[in-house]
């Protein structure tokens, strides 16, 4: 799969931020997912052990949600752990699974954040202005905002606030459960992204494309 190199990796913390603040501004966040149009689905993670990331890109046939493709990629970490700044830490390797890919997904669903995000442009924005696709953003975690808790049953949500703007959404998938963080990357907006979520989660806590990424990725 071809994409767009928009940079070197190889920068100091402080050019990384610089470089968030430029592509902050090619990141749309407003536009629907064509759902109806979608046939298939990737789950992107990276898993890190002893300083080497392992990225796995798992593509699933949608609605079937059956896996068809898993690719893998791997390399030494080039940057460390700083709050905000996943990207440079995971984007090389990433790149890397992304060209090696024979299948062409219709949209993307990263376990990290969308515009959720200080500078509005998480790894799921980042890449996305990359691969030039709709991405989504599904955080396990708490990162920002303010938001009030979600009802308990399942598809209920709540919008998270950021100095004024709206950054997502907090997703309860199953009863009971503790929710996710949902934000568009980029090419996408915040209803279909819940949407397609949820239709991409029918029976755990995280959407299938994530949860098999996140098996692939730690398998190492």
């Amino acid at each position: 799969m071809h994409i767009q190199h928009k940079h070197d990796w190889n920068v100091s913390p402080q050019q990384a931020i610089e470089l968030q603040k430029t592509l902050a501004s090619e990141v749309i966040s407003n536009q629907p997912i064509d759902i109806a149009s979608v046939h298939l689905v990737a789950g992107v993670d990276v898993s890190v052990k002893d300083n080497v990331s392992q990225a796995a890109v798992v593509i699933l046939r949608y609605p079937e949600l059956e896996v068809i493709e898993t690719v893998l990629s791997k390399r030494p970490t080039p940057f460390p752990y700083i709050p905000g700044l996943l990207s440079y830490r995971e984007g090389p390797v990433l790149e890397e699974a992304f060209q090696n890919l024979k299948n062409e997904p219709d949209v993307f669903i990263f376990d990290g954040m969308g515009i959720m995000h200080p500078r509005r442009i998480g790894i799921a924005s980042h890449m996305g202005v990359w691969l030039q696709k709709p991405t989504i953003g599904c955080g396990k975690t708490y990162f920002l905002g303010t938001y009030d808790e979600p009802a308990q049953e399942r598809g209920a949500w709540s919008l998270v606030h950021h100095k004024g703007d709206v950054i997502g959404a907090v997703l309860r998938t199953r009863i009971g459960v503790k929710p996710v963080y949902i934000s568009p990357g980029h090419l996408a907006d915040l209803p279909t992204s819940l949407d397609l979520v949820m239709r991409c989660t029918p029976k755990y806590r995280l959407p299938e494309p994530i949860r098999q990424a996140h098996n692939a990725a730690g398998d190492f």
